[in-house]
């Protein structure tokens, strides 16, 4: 056997082996328990869910960097032509719609997602390539989650337990199983973990399966919660780092902040069509302060 052989065999036995254990289990209890349902709602009520509940609409804006071999690995999950700055519109309510434009050396790419289906144009063209639009619809539903943070579980849970406690990043966190179908995206069903904080009850830390799309079926990725603010009542975290944890363990994938982020503009829906954003909905999100 060459040299290069072996060496490429020792590799893919060390990736393998790491991987043990970094997954998501499936779930033990039945549909769950009221120990992690009580976890659960203590962690909606420290991220502000009296004031969440007030809200209508949210616009927000992002920048962050990716890292080269992520981009790699999943070019059209990453997408990094286009996904590098982002204005974002979030309608809340019992049909969330999520509205995004990302911007980047390939231009421009607007999406919209709402119910069950999710249109794509670049650069002011439709496009119906149904990887893009399956990926977008998976980016859209993640991001929707990383914002609304424990209130993006607080419904649609088909299963909800605690199954252990961990430390994240210093803080002594309870460890929530949650199953939703669907699941992110276009995908069937995908599984969450929850990280949550003992002594503030905030969300440091999300862990999930990636089965919306082909290409990462089987993939499981994390992102961890920095630099919280409270605004309009809301705790929001600032900045977000994203790794993979299989099939590459620990690969970091993505780092990226909250730039703006204002509330209750009343926009509506048809001011989140392509090209652009119209109406109440087209002004850049509002600076937080220090940015």
């Amino acid at each position: 056997m060459s040299m290069w052989r072996l060496t490429a065999l020792c590799l893919l036995s060390s990736l393998l082996v790491g991987c043990a254990g970094r997954g998501i289990p499936q779930p033990l209890n039945g549909d769950g328990t009221g120990a992690a349902r009580a976890i659960l709602q203590a962690s909606a009520e420290a991220h502000g869910l009296a004031a969440w509940r007030e809200l209508q609409d949210v616009s927000v804006a992002y920048a962050g960097e990716w890292y080269g071999v992520a981009s790699r690995l999943q070019p059209t999950l990453i997408d990094a032509d286009f996904r590098q700055g982002s204005e974002e519109r979030l309608l809340l309510g019992s049909s969330p719609v999520v509205a995004q434009i990302h911007r980047g050396p390939g231009g421009s790419k607007q999406v919209l997602r709402t119910g069950d289906t999710v249109s794509v144009s670049l650069n002011g063209q439709a496009t119906e390539d149904d990887e893009v639009r399956m990926a977008a619809a998976l980016v859209a539903d993640g991001y929707r989650l990383f914002l609304s943070g424990p209130f993006y579980f607080l419904d649609g849970n088909r299963h909800l337990e605690r199954i252990d406690d961990v430390y994240v990043n210093g803080h002594h966190c309870d460890v929530l199983l949650a199953v939703r179908s669907p699941g992110l995206g276009f995908s069937a069903e995908d599984r969450f973990l929850l990280y949550i904080d003992r002594e503030q009850r905030w969300l440091r830390r999300v862990r999930f399966t990636l089965d919306g799309l082909a290409s990462t079926r089987g993939a499981v990725a994390e992102v961890d919660f920095f630099d919280h603010r409270r605004v309009a009542g809301v705790l929001w975290a600032t900045r977000y780092y994203e790794r993979l944890k299989k099939p590459l363990p620990n690969l970091p994938v993505h780092d990226w902040r909250l730039l703006g982020l204002d509330v209750n503009r009343g926009y509506q829906a048809t001011e989140l069509l392509a090209p652009g954003f119209s109406g109440r909905a087209a002004g850049a999100a509002q600076r937080l302060d220090g940015d």
